[in-house]
């Protein structure tokens, strides 16, 4: 199996890739981290004044791999012991708060679950017309997660939000638009030189320039604590994943019937 984490440059733009297209990207706690520290790496490195993060195949992210992956943490034993946020956490806090250069979220295909909110943490969405976004938490038993109770009511507002969440809806690419989620719907065919030229587009202008702008703007959001909202969505998810319904979803979800749930 090749890298799960595609890294390429071109000019001062850095392509992040999730690389896992026979699962559709899914997240195994590899990948997820993979992804945290390519951004982090981005962040830190001089030359790179623009970051596009998409998938390869036919999605962006399908969400976490419930078949089950090997357990993986880059930290020490001890640190991986009392990381109480997790990669699901460090999605948002890298690609917003950690790296102040502009990330484009390159959404190729279907992002659903943490892959939506791998796709929501990055700055302008460029999404093309067959992709699917939904967030899924309701159909597996969960609650949201990677920062989206932060960036989908600051994308779409308090009541789409809710609305897309509740009702389980599915937006496709123009549809993705009109609710606030893209700023750009693109072809399929032309999706990937499209991406390619926006990201270089952004670096006409100073790095400096864009790394202050978008420091001002995150920080405008911060008047709530970032960490203690994230920790507060994996308290809910390990209580909703841990709940009796949470269980059957899951289970109905795998063996692809009706779920029957019991309130408990």
């Amino acid at each position: 199996m090749g890298k799960l984490v595609e890294v390429s440059d071109a000019g001062h733009v850095r392509t992040i890739r999730l690389n896992r297209p026979e699962k559709k990207n899914a997240l195994s706690q590899a990948l997820a981290w993979g992804v945290v520290e390519a951004v982090d790496a981005a962040a830190r490195d001089d030359n790179v004044w623009v970051v596009a993060l998409t998938g390869s195949g036919d999605a962006f992210c399908a969400g976490l791999d419930l078949s089950g992956a090997e357990p993986y943490h880059p930290g020490t034993p001890m640190t991986a012991q009392l990381d109480d946020i997790g990669w699901v956490g460090n999605f948002l806090l890298a690609v917003r708060k950690r790296c102040d250069k502009p990330v484009i979220g390159g959404i190729n295909g279907v992002a659903v679950g943490a892959g939506l909110g791998l796709a929501m943490a990055t700055d302008v969405r460029l999404i093309a017309h067959s992709a699917r976004l939904m967030a899924g938490y309701t159909r597996i038993g969960g609650s949201p997660d990677a920062g989206l109770t932060i960036t989908l009511p600051q994308a779409m507002g308090y009541e789409r939000a809710m609305r897309f969440m509740m009702e389980n809806r599915t937006l496709t690419g123009q549809e993705a638009v009109d609710w606030g989620m893209a700023g750009e719907a693109v072809a399929d065919a032309d999706f990937e030189t499209r991406l390619a030229e926006y990201a270089q587009q952004l670096c006409a202008w100073s790095p400096i320039t864009l790394r202050l702008l978008k420091r001002g703007i995150v920080k405008s959001y911060e008047s709530i604590d970032m960490e203690q909202q994230l920790r507060y969505e994996v308290s809910n998810i390990m209580r909703a994943f841990g709940s009796e319904d949470g269980k059957e979803a899951r289970r109905a979800f795998l063996e692809k019937r009706p779920p029957v749930f019991q309130g408990r």
